[in-house]
């Protein structure tokens, strides 16, 4: 656990490295090309965004599927028909 945390600045600095390289690129654009730009970039994050919110429906669709379960007993599970 302790070489992830010290991984983390590095990780961060490279993440960091790659944001200041779009806001050059599109820094040095005239207005159209950034305009295209910025409309990549949301084209980009929506499928993350939608993947996201597809697991968070999901969870909260089956959060009481299992907090509402009886306990087996061992004898109930060994006297329940298997198929």
């Amino acid at each position: 656990m302790r070489k992830l945390v010290a991984l983390l600045p590095i990780l961060a600095s490279t993440a960091y490295a790659q944001c200041v390289m779009c806001f050059r690129t599109a820094a040095a654009q005239n207005s159209a090309r950034a305009n295209v730009m910025n409309l990549g970039i949301i084209i980009l994050v929506i499928p993350p965004v939608l993947i996201l919110v597809g697991f968070m429906v999901l969870a909260y669709k089956r959060r009481k599927t299992y907090a509402d379960a009886e306990p087996v007993t061992e004898r109930e599970a060994y006297l329940a028909p298997t198929l």
